[in-house]
């Protein structure tokens, strides 16, 4: 097959290569190139499969119209939704993305760090892993990087977040508030600054309660499968929780799962709440307790700044690129 290029749709409609470019650059009426022309360009393009060059249009706008996304677990539900919000909002202003895993691997972050530099991407929405922002930093210097979800302290680079503080303290609160004496917190990645702050707010509203609380905070990852296991070991290790803050969705399910397991009801027998939001966990049985987090308002807050940095118009918002929003609570009937 021959290849599709300009040359290619040019002999075969037989306009020249500079009209079959401003067809499919989208500035035929500009040029006012005639209707029929143009429906035979674009159809002609159309049925050879025809895509502009995007590295070769970088060259010459400086921009490959191409964004770097890089989430730590796609099939994980919050970075699902978190995504699917992210591209919708840059797809609108004309981007095209360019979607990561991670799998929560520094070194998987690395390579696709470097698939993005070599791609020439516009800029950068990512949720990093690991402790350093050394690496972020230096691709800064040269390409727009925006955090999401989690951020690094004292660290130049602009994020968007979830106070997850206030999220770990508010959902500690509400189950303190409930008469729950016995709290197992099933954590996720410990490194991740989101799981460290939701284990300080979890940590800092029980030392301020002024009542004897019994606590464990436990686990070790974002999965459903830590979850299971967190929850069963508590139990036939004679702590008993008579409730559970899960750290994450997949976290729940595993927990939910392993109190179905031992014979257990909710909230009859272990109650529990967790952070992240899913419109499913109302159809649950019971609906969960949930600490939710404003996903869609983060994600087009960060898709924003990313596109003013991109644009050099810069951040002047006050805030030094540094956004946490704050979480909100939605009541179920699990505790």
């Amino acid at each position: 097959m021959e290849k599709n290029t300009l040359f290619t749709i040019s002999e075969r409609t037989g306009y020249s290569v500079s009209t079959v470019s401003r067809v499919l650059s989208g500035k035929g009426r500009e040029y006012r190139i005639s209707d029929k022309a143009i429906s035979a360009i674009t159809e002609c393009a159309r049925e050879w499969n025809y895509t502009p060059n995007l590295i070769a249009k970088g060259l010459r706008t400086k921009k490959t119209g191409v964004i770097g996304l890089l989430v730590p677990s796609i099939a994980n539900p919050f970075f699902a939704n978190f995504s699917s919000i992210i591209t919708s909002c840059l797809i609108e202003s004309g981007y095209n993305m360019f979607l990561v895993d991670s799998m929560e691997n520094e070194d998987i972050q690395d390579k696709a760090l470097d698939s993005f530099l070599a791609r020439n991407v516009d800029g950068m929405i990512v949720v990093p892993v690991g402790t350093s922002p050394e690496r972020l930093e230096k691709i800064s210097l040269r390409t727009p990087v925006v955090l999401i979800d989690r951020y690094y302290p004292e660290t130049v680079l602009p994020y968007v977040c979830t106070d997850n503080y206030l999220g770990g303290s508010m959902a500690t609160e509400y189950l303190l508030s409930r008469g729950y004496r016995r709290l197992l917190a099933i954590q996720g990645a410990r490194d991740s600054m989101p799981n460290r702050e939701r284990v300080r707010g979890f940590e800092a509203t029980v030392g301020h309660a002024g009542i004897h609380v019994e606590t464990r905070v436990c686990g070790s990852g974002f999965s459903e499968i830590n979850g299971y296991s967190e929850t069963m070991e508590a139990f036939r290790s004679g702590f008993r929780p008579d409730a559970i803050f899960a750290f994450s969705i997949t976290i729940l399910l595993g927990a939910i799962r392993a109190i179905k397991e031992l014979g257990l009801s909710i909230p009859g027998d272990v109650a529990i709440i967790s952070f992240d939001d899913n419109d499913f966990l109302d159809y649950l049985d019971p609906p969960v307790t949930r600490i939710a987090q404003p996903v869609r308002e983060i994600g087009q807050y960060a898709s924003d700044m990313l596109l003013k940095l991109i644009d050099g118009t810069g951040i002047d918002d006050g805030s030094a690129g540094h956004i946490l929003f704050p979480p909100n609570l939605i009541e179920g009937r699990s505790c």
